[in-house]
């Protein structure tokens, strides 16, 4: 029969929360007087000798886990929680290895539940560095075989339902913890969360923020339905996992900023060489691609005479409008040098050639349509047309590092160059004398067939010969 709920004072940095006897009570949480161990009571009296250090930051402190660790690789029951133990040793030896949060997350829940804790439902929430990410959630149910992966924009930020939780509570650093009885006497529903939990048969909920350097970023919640909520011994117990999962989930966390900003300003190939150790000055390969080279007609003039915020809006509606076909091709944007764009789309072997230039040429008539669809917006609201060039090639380039190191100051890039490189921005420059939105290169033409026309020989600066360039059929 389960016990009685007791009251606790509510969990704060002066908390023994890893588990550890309280001073003056000589005993754990759901143990009897006289239970604990001789090894137990001997550590605690060691623990007490010890001169205090100096606190450290307490919005990052953590309780010691040496002392538990050393028991519970023992198998020595210290925690006063068989589900909970368990868990412990399996963050320790296994759960911390486990790169993918979702799948973290997943285990963790699946490694309480098997063994007793009455878990209704685990959540996980992670602020996040992403331009358009603000946090990304794992939410695993009762009957769930993985946690379901929610992404929140920053909108989310400003959104009523947060205004409204518990998260934000959290994030302002005003509580460690916030616990909720949702039947009985001492039930409370001040967060609307907290209604659509009762709703689902939960009788208990709690959420804990996960302490990193630079305050909180990161909660747990928990929920269930068991009859009496959960006992004071399984939450005192849980306590004791937040530290080691403040650690792996800080781990997880940076690992996800890292590789998703490397997505972000490098693009998704070029981050994920740095990611593998690509990071040597001169670090380089040569590949085949087909190459992409587009520019904005007239920017100077509209960056002299519009307003800043106005340029900024403009070009970000233009790289949208010509980068999202790309993107959506499996293209690899490489950079943005001013209103331009650089972009290749890599051949894996001579099988994939004609391939990847369709799909290339495909990705261009595609931004030119979206480009279209831009421009009636903005001449529906009184502002100026936008017009692109853009230039296509096919050939080998050098993919790699390139840049500045200075002992231990580096600013690099992750580029191509090349003369492929060279004369799919030398056909870009010529769109305006033949006021043609796009070029392409005889290689790049070649299998081709109708959707390109044969437009003459050229003169291109830097290239000794006259090149062959081809155009879109007229309309």
């Amino acid at each position: 029969m389960a016990t009685a709920p007791q009251s606790h004072p509510p969990a704060n940095d002066d908390d023994l929360s890893d588990g550890m006897p309280r001073p003056g009570t000589g005993q754990l949480a759901g143990m009897q007087p006289g239970q604990a161990s001789p090894a137990l009571r001997a550590d605690t009296k060691a623990r007490r000798m010890v001169p205090l250090a100096p606190r450290a930051d307490p919005s990052i402190a953590a309780p010691s886990l040496v002392p538990l660790m050393a028991r519970a690789m023992a198998g020595e029951a210290c925690l006063g929680c068989p589900a909970v133990e368990a868990a412990f040793r399996w963050l320790l030896e296994e759960g911390r290895l486990i790169a993918d949060l979702g799948e973290f997350v997943t285990d963790l829940a699946h490694r309480l539940t098997e063994h007793g804790f009455p878990l209704l439902r685990f959540f996980v929430s992670v602020r996040t560095l992403h331009p358009q990410i603000a946090a990304i959630g794992y939410a695993w149910g009762r009957g769930d075989k993985v946690a379901k992966r929610v992404a929140r924009d920053h909108a989310v930020l400003s959104s009523q339902e947060f205004l409204s939780s518990p998260l934000r509570i959290l994030y302002q650093g005003d509580e460690p913890e916030i616990r909720r009885r949702l039947t009985g006497p001492d039930a409370r529903f001040d967060f609307p969360i907290l209604e659509d939990m009762k709703k689902a048969g939960a009788t208990d909920y709690a959420i804990f923020a996960i302490r990193l350097p630079g305050g909180v970023r990161s909660s747990v919640s928990i929920t269930t339905d068991a009859t009496d909520g959960f006992l004071d011994a399984q939450m005192e117990a849980f306590r004791t996992l937040i530290p080691l999962l403040s650690l792996v989930i800080e781990a997880r966390e940076w690992a996800y900023i890292a590789r998703s900003l490397m997505h972000v300003y490098l693009g998704q190939g070029p981050g994920d060489a740095v990611l593998s150790g690509q990071i040597q000055r001169g670090d380089a390969r040569t590949m085949a691609a087909a190459i992409w080279y587009c520019d904005l007609r007239n920017f100077t003039r509209m960056s002299n005479e519009l307003p800043r915020d106005l340029v900024i809006a403009t070009l970000n509606d233009y790289f949208d409008t010509i980068a999202k076909p790309v993107i959506e091709r499996g293209g690899e944007i490489l950079k943005f040098i001013g209103d331009a764009m650089l972009a290749i789309f890599p051949m894996n072997d001579d099988l994939d050639r004609d391939t990847k230039i369709r799909v290339a040429l495909d990705a261009a008539v595609g931004a030119l349509d979206g480009l279209r669809e831009l421009n009636e917006l903005r001449m529906a609201t009184g502002q100026e047309p936008l017009e692109v060039g853009i230039g296509l090639h096919a050939g080998s380039v050098s993919y790699g590092n390139i840049g500045a190191a200075h002992g231990e100051e580096a600013r690099l890039d992750v580029t191509v160059i090349g003369p492929a490189v060279n004369l799919a921005t030398r056909l870009e420059g010529l769109c305006p004398q033949l006021e043609q939105p796009l070029l392409a290169s005889r290689q790049f033409a070649s299998v081709c067939g109708s959707r390109l026309r044969y437009l003459g020989s050229y003169p291109v600066r830097g290239f000794d010969q006259p090149q062959d360039v081809f155009g879109l059929p007229a309309s």
